[in-house]
């Protein structure tokens, strides 16, 4: 004889194996989204051999532990400035993911105070002067989804012409010391026949 207590189990049992195909189910859409951007499938990165291989410096200045990570795309015979790289346009400064920047203590850049924290850093391109973003979203593919109501701070810096590199690249230079306790460096996006370059300053205190 089937009692009450018996429907009440095998219905709690049907009740959680639906939760469970669900959940699921809905894990797999969720991959499923998360692998698309704006439309197009985004490639498995860990498991292909990268055009634009992935690159990460990471610079001590003064007390502070600068990261930046990035993709190198190659300019490869074409033409980027106003070609590859459209002027006008926001551009996630290298390839792939946005280019992020990590700082391990509050910074000023350019004269601008940022807080410690990780970044997505973007630039528009333009003939004479370019914006530089750095924006809260520091997880992004590309600048898909990127959000001006997220940025952090901009500014305006007019990049300068400088010998060939091939590969996309930040460099580090300009490391200073002054006699007031803070420390700076120039940090140069540099890539075809131009350098866009910006003053990190720390402090010790």
């Amino acid at each position: 004889m089937i009692t009450k207590a018996s429907y009440i189990l095998v219905a709690a049992f049907l009740f959680c194996s639906s939760s469970n195909l669900l959940a699921q189910q809905n894990g797999k859409m969720m991959q499923q989204q998360k692998r698309q951007e704006n439309g197009k499938e985004i490639p498995d990165w860990n498991k292909k051999v990268r055009v634009s291989p992935k690159a990460e410096i990471m610079q001590t200045v003064g007390l502070t532990n600068i990261i930046i990570s990035y993709s190198r795309p190659g300019v490869k015979g074409r033409k980027i400035w106003g070609g590859l790289v459209p002027y006008g346009k926001v551009w996630r400064a290298g390839a792939n993911e946005a280019t992020k920047f990590t700082f391990s203590t509050d910074v000023t850049v350019n004269g601008k105070k940022l807080t410690a924290g990780s970044y997505s850093f973007f630039v528009i391109p333009k003939e004479k002067e370019w914006t530089v973003i750095f924006n809260k979203a520091a997880d992004q593919w590309g600048a898909f989804t990127y959000n001006e109501a997220e940025d952090a701070l901009r500014f305006n810096v007019t990049p300068q012409s400088t010998g060939f590199k091939e590969w996309l690249d930040y460099v580090f230079t300009d490391m200073k010391v002054n006699a007031k306790g803070k420390n700076s460096a120039v940090i140069n996006l540099m890539w075809e026949k131009l350098k866009l370059p910006f003053t990190i300053e720390t402090s010790v205190n």
